[in-house]
């Protein structure tokens, strides 16, 4: 990468005009205390914080941005905090997918219309990573993620408990008369230790990997814990290496290759990775102007190995993960075995290969060895045919080996409170090979496509000893989720997909290996129902709601807003004094 240190700075636009206009630019900076000499086109960095208390996930954020400004300060940049909407998965309404392409609206037009020539992205919560990296790639400037990283482990009753995974599981057990609630309270206290995300392998975790395998980050970013210093360290680095980034003009577009997508591909199926990484990465890809699609994801994932025994498809948690070795080793392994593109870049300034190529494994139980995997083909599957047309994702890892070829009859529920309302009906007709299907909770459906698609199973057959059914949907589930459940179901019913035409009693056909999910009706006959269709109606009209239903794309495209992708870039917006 060449040095380009006289190219003009973006932020002297701002900062290093001689008249009026730089005295105001410059003058109320001052009311800081900044002194004259950081405005003499040295490299500004922004550091994108997505701290909020409603985002417990991103709660010591504040600390992670000084490390950064340490760093910046360090390399001889000037670091200028700002803060962007942030979105809690465990509190925000209706889902924080609703709100992702606003948050992204907010970064990108906050990095494009302000002083900046580099930008440091803090990223924790689910949905603040893709929003993050989508605004950004958008401007496309030299860019570095820093993620949260996870809460330490969870304990209760002398074990170790995950975010999510267990809290699905102790759900159940109450309902099936398995856990008391004195104990499903106790629980409660003992899982959210500290600060961080979830530290199974949910969707923040994924995420965080993924943008590590993307190049994105400094290495060993998406495993150490939230709480560990050298979490911190990485921070203050990070603060470093974006100065050299501005200088040597490596725009995110250097990072953001074709190649670097297929890496990320491949490392989600190693790591057992949440299925809504598939929307995020496509929602990035797009932004970023690189050519993937859904089938991508089948064709590079199908015989890629899980490697990483983590919750909710295997057993240990994120902070094992790290002390195992972290990503580096997974990327080592994935390298070594023809599964990698070497020669990535990555913001550090070296391949992705010269990060991992001597990365050790200290745990062969957490980091499994490709000769012996978790599950021989992990990734995510695509499903597709008459219920399905554009797609449908499946995650082999979390599903029962049992039910990944099945028939079963449709017991349908038009939507989560007709689930809710229906699903606890001690008369429901309804064995354990039935298929649940849950309609309406799509992109616009819902709207925002909520983490709904793990459904819970009847309590009448919890209490019989089931533990896993076929679930089909067009929502998404929460990454920490686990079954054998059809998610992102394309088109979705709101928009008269074929899941709007499922009646109970219609029979379903599941065949994962054959990448097929079938509705047993006629053409005919869903030509008929299809006639009789009228679609669901709003809850509300007006202001960003209004915006996102005219706009938004199916899953399949990334879920993202039509007229946000491609790169606008980061021209400096007109003046307007």
């Amino acid at each position: 990468m060449g040095d380009k240190k006289d190219a003009p700075r973006r932020s002297q636009a701002w900062f290093g005009r001689q008249d009026r206009d730089g005295f105001i630019y410059r003058s109320w900076m001052k009311n800081r205390g900044i002194p004259h000499d950081q405005f003499d086109g040295r490299p500004v960095i922004g550091i994108c914080n997505t701290y909020s208390e409603l985002t417990p996930c991103n709660s010591h954020f504040r600390t992670l941005a000084e490390q950064v400004k340490i760093g910046v300060w360090e390399a001889g940049g000037f670091p200028l905090e700002f803060p962007v909407m942030s979105l809690g998965e465990t509190l925000l309404r209706p889902t924080a997918m609703l709100f992702r392409n606003l948050a992204s609206m907010d970064v990108e037009e906050s990095i494009r219309g302000n002083p900046i020539d580099g930008v440091v992205l803090l990223c924790g919560c689910d949905k603040t990573t893709p929003s993050l990296v989508m605004g950004a790639a958008s401007c496309d400037l030299p860019a570095i993620v820093v993620s949260g990283g996870p809460m330490l482990n969870g304990k209760f009753c002398g074990r170790d408990i995950g975010s999510g995974t267990d809290v699905w599981r102790f759900s159940e057990d109450v309902k099936a008369g398995r856990m008391s609630m004195e104990q499903f309270l106790e629980a409660e206290g003992g899982m959210s230790r500290s600060a961080g995300s979830c530290m199974v392998m949910g969707t923040a975790s994924t995420m965080a990997s993924m943008v590590e395998a993307l190049g994105l980050t400094l290495p060993y970013n998406a495993a150490l814990p939230a709480v560990d210093a050298r979490r911190y360290a990485l921070a203050h680095a990070s603060g470093r290496r974006v100065v050299d980034l501005v200088q040597q003009d490596v725009r995110i577009s250097k990072i953001l290759t074709r190649e670097a997508f297929e890496n990320a591909i491949r490392v989600n199926g190693a790591i057992g990775g949440s299925t809504n990484a598939v929307i995020h990465h496509l929602a990035i890809a797009g932004r970023a102007e690189i050519p993937v699609s859904l089938d991508d994801w089948d064709t590079l994932g199908r015989d890629v190995p899980t490697l990483v025994d983590l919750m909710p498809s295997g057993r240990f948690l994120m902070e094992d993960f790290h002390y195992a070795g972290g990503l580096p080793a997974v990327l080592r392994a994935l390298g070594e075995n023809g599964l990698l593109h070497r020669d990535a870049l990555t913001v550090s300034g070296r391949t992705v290969w010269e990060n991992c190529r001597e990365a050790p494994t200290w745990n062969q139980d957490v980091i499994r060895p490709p000769a012996r995997p978790l599950t021989a083909h992990g990734g995510i599957a695509v499903l597709r045919g008459n219920l399905a047309p554009d797609g449908a994702v499946l995650k082999p890892s979390a599903a029962s080996p049992h039910l990944m070829r099945h028939r079963g009859r449709a017991v349908v529920f038009d939507n989560i409170e007709h689930y809710k309302a229906r699903i606890a009906d001690p008369g429901i007709d309804v064995d354990p090979t039935c298929v649940l299907v849950l309609r309406n909770c799509g992109p616009v459906g819902s709207p925002g496509m909520a983490e709904v698609g793990n459904l819970g199973l009847p309590p009448a057959l919890l209490r019989q000893g089931v533990t896993d059914m076929v679930r089909i949907s067009d929502a998404r589930m929460s990454g920490t989720a686990y079954g054998t459940v059809v998610l992102h179901a394309c088109p979705e019913a709101a928009v008269g997909g074929p899941l709007a035409l499922v009646r109970d009693g219609d029979i379903i056909e599941l065949d994962v290996e054959a990448r097929r999910l079938r509705l047993d009706v006629s053409d005919e006959m869903l030509e008929r129902r299809r006639s009789e269709w009228t679609p669901p109606g709003t809850l509300q009209s007006g202001g960003y709601l209004q915006l996102y239903l005219r706009h938004v794309m199916q899953a399949d495209k990334g879920a993202d807003l039509d007229f946000l992708r491609g790169c606008r870039g980061h021209a400096v917006p007109r003046e307007s004094h």
